[in-house]
């Protein structure tokens, strides 16, 4: 339908039509760009995709294309063929959108024909650059922090009610960084923070992009009574120990490192880094990093990353890392571990000295490395031997879940306090809910350990719990005499 206007183009009356064409709406996609959501733009008609002139090509343009296509909001439109020239015909010559349309088919645009003959040519095919669907926002870059998606208008936080692994991965291969390492919550949302996005994601893990994923409202509202959901995303996915072609509980340590398996260098490789390897990969603790050249297959498949474990760390990857100005690894002197292949997740007793060789890539060490620097403390009671158990490391206080909790948990925490017998081991946030991480979970003490933190556990930091789980305990209130030998100190606390 012709609206009775002409747009003086070059000499060249070109009458502007509305873009559904047949009452149809025109197919649109981005063609040669790093993703899906940018590129150059193309528009299929007659069954061919063609290009779009970047004649008076505009924000407004930009910014409806990215929204038919489900790609976020738009943050650059770069012009003269910036993504190559087009083959095919040219369809349109001018489009004039106001930036709030659905799609490209509720803006007025040139006729829909081949203005190849009448002389234009590719070199001024018009581009798109979206934001994307999803982001993470707030974090230390692009690839971790708050789960935020566009709605068209404005980036919404995501719950992270039911917010799962499967979902976190989605997100980060999406966003080209590469495999989610963890998903955390407990940002909780604030009257300022406006909206909260009304469903929740269901993905299972496969799905190209995160807008694909199955969703289900948030039942009852809860999407605004939960936290923000938290992802961090890391290059470094996989980690493994191989010997003659085999992954086992020793060997030369082997990362994914964005999809491709690359040994590491053994220079600045630490029995903490070892450490957390073992414990990563269920094989107990590290026995020893012995030295000496493990030649990899081709020098260009040695990583010269350098990890700095404390030895805490449930994920090598959630280690400090240094990738520039790393040592010269061409001789195959690659890192290796020898783990004790216990299945239970034991720390190993161990002096407060113990100190990382100087030189670890060239010796063999036997004594595994340990910190007894984490602290112990019991938080809202009504008395300093009762309340909620909390455990600082790294800086942060963090709390047991109370699955399996127990007396014999409950002892082990008493006695470390030197706060008596245990009387009571409460769960279900008897003494109110924490904050911050969760550090133990499936605790199985026996009651003799002299830390809680050496008790069989599913694993540092591991855990499906939430706050509403954490444990407590209400001790006697002050060492007996049979302890005085045991702790070797009098301690009154009542």
């Amino acid at each position: 339908m012709a609206l009775g206007r002409c747009l003086s183009l070059w000499g060249l009356c070109v009458l502007l039509l509305g873009t559904v064409v047949g009452g149809q709406v025109l197919e649109l996609r981005l063609k040669d760009g790093a993703h899906r959501c940018e590129g150059r733009v193309e528009v299929k008609h007659q069954g061919e995709w063609g290009t779009v002139d970047d004649m008076q090509w505009s924000w407004k343009d930009a910014s409806v294309v990215c929204r038919q296509l489900g790609c976020g909001a738009a943050i650059g439109i770069p012009k003269q063929a910036y993504f190559g020239p087009g083959i095919g015909p040219i369809w349109l010559l001018h489009t004039s959108c106001e930036g709030v349309e659905s799609t490209v088919s509720d803006c007025r645009h040139s006729n829909i024909k081949d203005y190849r003959n009448d002389s234009f040519i590719h070199d001024w095919d018009a581009g798109v650059v979206c934001s994307g669907f999803v982001r993470l926002a707030g974090g230390d870059g692009p690839c971790s922090g708050r789960v935020e998606v566009y709605s068209g208008e404005d980036w919404i936080p995501v719950s992270d009610g039911n917010f799962t692994l499967p979902t976190a991965q989605v997100i980060c291969a999406e966003l080209g960084c590469g495999k989610a390492v963890s998903v955390q919550g407990h940002e909780l949302f604030r009257e300022s923070d406006g909206q909260v996005w009304g469903e929740e994601f269901r993905c299972e893990g496969e799905e190209p992009e995160l807008r694909v994923c199955p969703r289900v409202p948030c039942p009852g509202g809860t999407c605004h009574r939960s936290g923000a959901a938290q992802v961090v995303c890391s290059a470094y996915s996989e980690v493994r120990l191989m010997t003659n072609g085999s992954s086992q509980c020793e060997g030369q340590v082997e990362m994914n490192i964005s999809g491709r398996w690359r040994a590491l260098c053994a220079s600045h490789w630490s029995l903490a880094n070892a450490n957390v390897v073992c414990r990563q990969l269920g094989c107990g603790v590290a026995i020893s990093t012995p030295g000496g050249p493990h030649l990899a297959e081709g020098g260009d498949q040695i990583s010269t990353a350098r990890f700095h474990c404390s030895g805490a760390e449930s994920f090598l990857w959630s280690c400090p890392v240094t990738v520039l100005g790393g040592p010269d690894c061409s001789h195959g002197n690659t890192a290796s571990v020898i783990c004790s292949g216990n299945q239970t997740q034991v720390l190993p007793q161990c002096n407060d000295s113990v100190s990382e060789p100087a030189d670890s890539a060239a010796s063999v060490v036997s004594t595994p490395y340990c910190s007894d620097s984490r602290q112990l403390r019991l938080v809202d009671g009504d008395s300093p031997c009762a309340g909620r158990v909390e455990i600082l490391d790294q800086g942060s206080w963090g709390t047991i879940c109370d699955d399996g909790w127990d007396l014999d948990d409950a002892r082990v925490v008493c006695r470390q306090l030197g706060c008596g017998e245990a009387l009571n081991a409460t769960g279900s946030a008897h003494f109110g809910a924490g904050s911050g991480p969760i550090w133990l979970d499936d605790l199985n003490c026996t009651g003799k350990e002299s830390h809680v933190w050496r008790c069989p556990s599913r694993g540092w930091g591991q855990h499906d719990c939430r706050h509403k789980q954490d444990a407590g305990v209400i001790c006697s209130g002050m060492v007996t005499y049979s302890q005085v030998a045991e702790i070797g100190m009098w301690t009154f606390l009542d």
